[in-house]
């Protein structure tokens, strides 16, 4: 199927304005990068010769002074709750914990006493959980999507467009 001559002018005129379109595009574009990088970096100098200077001059106006005056307590607070935790609170736990192992200890004499011989200690029985085949699935699962990725990203695909120029047109044919 051939287009007649008329169409072929009006495809080309359509393509060329279409070109033309895209070169505007990416000069309007380009001005826009340069517009933000600019407010970026104005934003930052504003930022350093006016609202950080306002927030210092604050904090050493109200916040210091009060953490001044509460540092000492802090400290000796932290002081004392150390001291209580490594000298009352632990021993008492170790004990507690030490009695109930020596009762224990106790309770297993006395019951190999009471029937002449010694029990055995049956080993666990090693139960097989979900874990390790959630682990193994989600492994296999992560190695696919790496091997698709790069298999993605490696393989030649003809049908692909990556411009060259960036102001360059893609042909509209």
């Amino acid at each position: 199927m051939s287009l007649s001559k008329k169409r072929k002018k009006e495809l080309q005129r359509l393509q060329q304005s279409a070109a033309q379109l895209w070169e505007a595009q990416q000069v309007v574009l380009a001005g826009a990068s340069d517009v933000a990088r600019e407010a970026g970096r104005q934003l930052g100098h504003y930022n350093r010769e006016h609202i950080a200077p306002v927030v210092d001059e604050k904090y050493h106006e109200y916040v210091a002074p009060v953490v001044d005056r509460v540092a000492p307590y802090v400290d000796e607070s932290r002081k004392a709750s150390k001291h209580f935790l490594d000298h009352r609170v632990v021993p008492v736990v170790g004990g507690v914990v030490g009695k109930a192992l020596s009762a224990l200890d106790a309770a297993n004499d006395a019951r190999q006493k009471f029937t002449g011989h010694v029990a055995p200690v049956a080993p666990p029985k090693k139960k097989r959980g979900a874990g390790p085949v959630i682990a193994l699935v989600l492994g296999v699962a992560a190695a696919a999507a790496v091997l698709y990725a790069a298999w993605q990203t490696l393989r030649a695909d003809d049908e692909l467009w990556v411009a060259d120029d960036p102001l360059a047109s893609p042909d509209a044919q």
